[in-house]
């Protein structure tokens, strides 16, 4: 008796199909997978760094206090009133602060719309349709 090739069957295009969509699936959750433990590290990383940046923000302000309560020292040091020195020391943050204000209202003037991509998302159904 002589041997046989054992006869492979090809597979249907059905099936193909059917295998190809598992695949598809199967990667698309890995990929998700992958994003998710990534994203746990991120974000883990990313508290972090808030928390930090919090801190040293609270720091800076906590700074911030005592360097006016020592240019108001010494404004009395140069022989002003108390009451006059730290009213010194306020109204120059009331001007720094509204210049900061006005610098940002011109700045958010500039803002505008997107115009570009507000033009390709209204030409988006136009392009769906055809």
């Amino acid at each position: 008796m002589a041997y046989q090739e054992p006869v492979e069957e090809e597979p249907t295009i059905g099936k193909l199909v059917v295998d190809a969509f598992d695949d598809v699936g199967t990667l698309l959750r890995h990929m998700i997978e992958l994003a998710k433990s990534e994203m746990k590290v991120s974000v883990r990383a990313g508290g972090m760094a808030i928390g930090l940046f919090g801190a040293a923000v609270f720091l800076l302000l906590m700074s911030l206090v005592l360097v006016s309560f020592s240019a108001a020292y010494f404004i009395v040091m140069a022989g002003l009133d108390p009451a006059w020195a730290f009213l010194i020391v306020f109204g120059a943050y009331v001007v720094l602060a509204l210049v900061c204000a006005f610098v940002g209202y011109l700045k958010i003037r500039k803002v505008k719309a997107p115009q570009r991509t507000m033009a390709q998302a209204s030409e988006l159904p136009k392009a769906l349709s055809h």
